[in-house]
């Protein structure tokens, strides 16, 4: 169709201009009034919807990405997410009243004011390559930041078409930097008031420690071990069909798809037959053939693939075909039974699926937590009791139950790691809040002045006073026991507040108003 420029890098003596123009016009203030980020969020929804047409080429070239996903997972996604970002911003930039504050201080008028953290880096991968660029920018310009975005290189074609949509936007508030690992490192040595990373936890090691020199804060989203559990009470057809498709999905390059299954040996010949039934349907003619079936981004991420397979002691069930010029893996089922396996030992980021048979759910879960002990997600498939304990037992960064990522498709809940998996989250809301300060501010009037003598020297005989103001007082025993307390009940109506008490009360008082009111009409009758 030939929308798509060849790509070219951003030299490196360009990094520092583009850096200290963001940064000069967010020091002008520019990017705070709510009606000039509704505008430039508005710009990049009509930008998206303008380069459409790039933006499916662009996919198709770097990952043969299907029609079907690069709408629903990358165009589709960040135009309603900038939608929905729009249509809540003014309500979330609002300054909120403090909660839990003394009866006293509220004299002060203590609120939670909303403040844009500043001039961001925002540093986007290759699988969703739109995506998980557009969605922290989303949230950068809700916030009021400036932001510089560095697509990645290794999706150079999407790359290029994020740049003109970026190029939509105030450039002296947006700038785009292409390249690789000179351009990343001539950015990372640039001043930033947030760093937001997606990407490997190699490369998010280095940039945490990059940022740690000037103490900046970063989000950082990285991938994991996930396992998928499958008890012997889980729904066979419906765990292998919804594994099936997670692991696949996108030729497996998905950070939050289970990396292996960990399954009771009683089902496990039933959810094999289960497999080969939904790899059948989903693939009819082969996903060689099959216009839904993606590639492997690169030579080199096809070859750890091919070397992660050849170093396996695990057995081929399913799959294995190989087309290196095609850059094409087939969805492979590899049944393993050691946890040093080269394909439980290293995230796969590829459509391989290791089964792993277990005796029961307790070795399952001692198994997940020795592999890695804070994974990007979890999914466990069972009864309620099943996957109740394996949510107790496992942490992760999120979970779906009795399902593959769900979690991960829903495009206003929190999403984010733990551990080794990640820090910090983002989409809806959370985008929000990834990028803005909440400043608590107070204002103490002039007529306040006697109120507040006891915090002047000199101090003597006035401990006692600022005690009796502010002292509070434990409702529970040496023991941690709670104490009950007749006159404390009465007062709260058990409620843990005397707010809390007060409206309890007052529901009372229109309860016994509106009984009497009724009453009252009954008898006239």
């Amino acid at each position: 169709m030939g929308l798509i420029p060849e790509f070219a890098e951003t030299s490196v003596e360009a990094i520092v201009p583009i850096v200290s123009r963001v940064r000069n016009t967010f020091n002008t203030q520019k990017t705070k009034p709510i009606n000039f980020r509704l505008v430039q969020l508005r710009k990049l929804y009509w930008a998206l919807t303008d380069n459409e047409a790039a933006i499916v080429e662009a996919c198709k070239l770097d990952l043969n990405k299907s029609v079907y996903e690069t709408y629903i997972s990358e165009i589709d996604w960040c135009r309603n997410d900038a939608l929905f970002v729009c249509k809540n911003l003014e309500k979330w930039a609002k300054d909120e009243s403090a909660p839990d504050i003394p009866l006293m201080n509220r004299l002060v008028s203590p609120k939670i004011r909303k403040d844009p953290l500043g001039c961001v880096l925002i540093i986007g991968t290759y699988n969703f390559p739109v995506q998980l660029a557009i969605g922290p920018l989303i949230g950068a310009i809700a916030a009021g930041c400036t932001a510089v975005l560095k697509p990645s290189e290794n999706a150079p074609s999407v790359a290029m078409v994020l740049e003109k949509v970026v190029a939509a936007l105030d450039p002296d508030c947006y700038g785009c930097v292409q390249g690789g690992i000179p351009q990343s490192t001539a950015l990372l040595d640039q001043k930033w008031d947030k760093i937001f990373y997606t990407g490997s936890p190699g490369v998010g090691k280095i940039i945490a420690k990059k940022a740690a020199e000037t103490l900046t804060p970063v989000t950082l989203e990285l991938g994991g071990r996930n396992p998928a559990i499958v008890t012997r009470n889980a729904d066979i057809r419906l765990a292998a069909r919804r594994l099936l498709w997670g692991k696949f999905f996108n030729a497996g390059q998905v950070c939050i798809s289970q990396n292996y299954t960990l399954i009771d040996y009683e089902v496990f010949p039933g959810f094999l037959k289960e497999l080969e039934v939904a790899m059948k349907e989903f693939y009819p003619n082969g996903a060689k053939a099959s216009p839904d079936y993606g590639r492997i981004v690169n030579g080199r991420q096809w070859k750890r693939l091919k070397d992660m397979i050849d170093n396996s002691k695990g057995k081929i069930l399913i799959g294995g075909t190989m087309d290196e010029a095609e850059k094409f893996l087939e969805p492979t089922v590899i049944k393993v039974e050691d946890i040093t396996d080269s394909l439980i030992v290293d995230e796969s980021f590829g459509p391989i699926m290791p089964i792993f048979p277990v005796n029961n759910l307790d070795q399952a879960i001692r198994i997940a937590n020795e592999v890695d002990p804070t994974p990007l997600g979890a999914y466990p498939f069972g009864n309620k009791a099943e996957t109740e304990k394996v949510l107790l037992n496992l942490r992760s960064g999120g979970a779906s139950v009795n399902d593959a990522w769900f979690h991960g498709c829903m495009p206003t809940l929190a999403f984010g790691g733990v551990g080794s998996s990640g820090q910090g989250s983002y989409r809806g809301k959370a985008s929000f809040d990834a990028f803005t300060h909440r400043r608590s501010v107070t204002t103490t009037p002039g007529w306040m002045e006697s109120l507040i003598d006891v915090r002047y020297p000199p101090y003597k005989g006035k401990l006692a006073q600022f005690q009796k103001m502010t002292n509070v007082k434990p409702n529970f025993d040496r023991n941690g026991k709670v104490k009950f307390s007749l006159v404390s009940f009465l007062l709260t109506l058990g409620a843990r507040s005397t707010l809390g008490g007060l409206a309890r009360y007052i529901l009372i008082l229109l309860a016994t108003i509106g009984i009497q009111q009724y009453i009252e009409r009954r008898s006239k009758l």
